[in-house]
């Protein structure tokens, strides 16, 4: 996450340096701010908040290629009233941010619940990952009557971190457990941790709930759900990341901490075997990124590479030939042991065991997002 200056909007006011608890982030230059380092941003918006001619946009993603984000107020709440936003939807991608996003914004929503009772919860928490799961223990705090919907899995997007370990270098407060203070942890750690939380003060996470909309009514809003279900409630809270709902293959063993759906750091995955799944430009620039390092091979159900931008395929085709990549065409990945996966392969149905590939990638060609 990075700030975004216009600097036709920008009147020198120096609020939005004053604002930022990091460093050497925005500066003035030609009477004008401007952003000196983008990628040492760390999410925290308060130079937009702080700025007073909305000069200042956040926006997710690299410098060159940014993604807007939705904007919010001070209290978290969206340009429709009664739905608020927490986490890395908008940009608290940082685990200790989005618990801490979370936890506010439902402190500053509960003051507008005045007519507990009228629907049938008094806030709906949509997302059970770090921003989701701190919201819904801070509103067991407040005595809200809470329901939390999640798609997939408890955990959300740190349930498919490809990575081993989880660094966060400072400490968060958990709503009803205290303050963590965790500078090297697992995700499988982290899980534990917040399942222990919520069992413990009987909130229960009700899984595979993905919310299909959200609608207007009687002064509060009537969420439906993909599966028939519908809830009425006062307050929603979207904590649904931008993680999307990946296409997955519903195949054995899916559904594993060594599965993942976007590549994440992939400078820290090294001496691995890994399995990229997909034959699209996302697919392809994973495999490449992981070549150096790892023992790499690269299943596409397709015979040929047809959608492939020129310098991917033109990348592709050098690392193959310098042998540093091993590719299975024609080939379905069956199911996914602990150990090894088994991958059809041709239209003679033979099968293939690959061996010891403890670490499995679904790229985002299998991404479609949510919203």
């Amino acid at each position: 996450m990075h700030p975004v200056v216009d600097v036709n909007s920008c009147i020198q006011s120096g609020a939005c340096i004053r604002a930022c608890p990091e460093h050497d982030i925005l500066g003035i230059k030609n009477g004008k701010a401007f952003v000196i380092n983008a990628s040492q941003c760390i999410g925290h918006g308060a130079c937009f908040h702080a700025c007073p001619t909305q000069a200042i946009s956040l926006h997710i993603g690299t410098e060159k290629r940014g993604v807007d984000l939705p904007h919010v107020n001070q209290y978290f709440e969206t340009n429709v009233k009664g739905i608020y936003i927490a986490g890395e939807i908008g940009g608290m991608g940082l685990i200790r941010n989005a618990v801490e996003q979370g936890k506010q914004a439902v402190d500053n929503l509960v003051k507008g619940i005045s007519a507990k009772g009228k629907f049938e919860y008094d806030l709906v928490v949509v997302g059970a990952g770090p921003a989701g799961i701190s919201a819904t223990l801070q509103a067991k705090k407040h005595g809200l009557k809470t329901l939390t919907l999640e798609q997939d899995s408890l955990g959300g997007t740190v349930y498919t971190f490809p990575r081993a370990k989880i660094v966060m270098t400072a400490p968060m407060d958990i709503p009803l457990y205290g303050s963590l203070r965790l500078y090297e942890t697992s995700k499988q750690e982290l899980l534990t941790l917040w399942n222990e939380v919520l069992g413990k003060n009987n909130i229960e996470i009700r899984e595979n709930k993905k919310v299909d909309s959200i609608l207007i009514e009687n002064g509060g809003f009537r969420i439906n759900v993909k599966d028939g279900s519908t809830y009425s409630t006062h307050k929603v809270l979207l904590a649904i990341g931008r993680r999307g709902t990946p296409r997955k293959l519903d195949i054995p063993g899916e559904v594993s901490t060594k599965v993942a759906y976007r590549l994440l750091d992939p400078e820290l995955i090294t001496g691995k075997n890994v399995l990229v799944v997909g034959g699209g430009d996302s697919a392809i620039e994973s495999a490449i990124l992981l070549a150096d390092e790892n023992n790499v091979s690269l299943s596409y159900r397709s015979s040929v590479f047809s959608r492939l931008k020129p310098r991917n395929k033109k990348a592709l085709e050098e690392i193959i030939s310098a042998k540093k990549i091993k590719t299975i065409l024609n080939s379905n990945l069956v199911s996914i042991e602990e150990k090894f996966v088994n991958i059809l392969v041709g239209d003679n149905g033979n099968h293939f065991k690959l061996t010891m590939i403890w670490f499995t990638f679904l790229p985002e060609e299998n991404y479609q997002p949510s919203f």
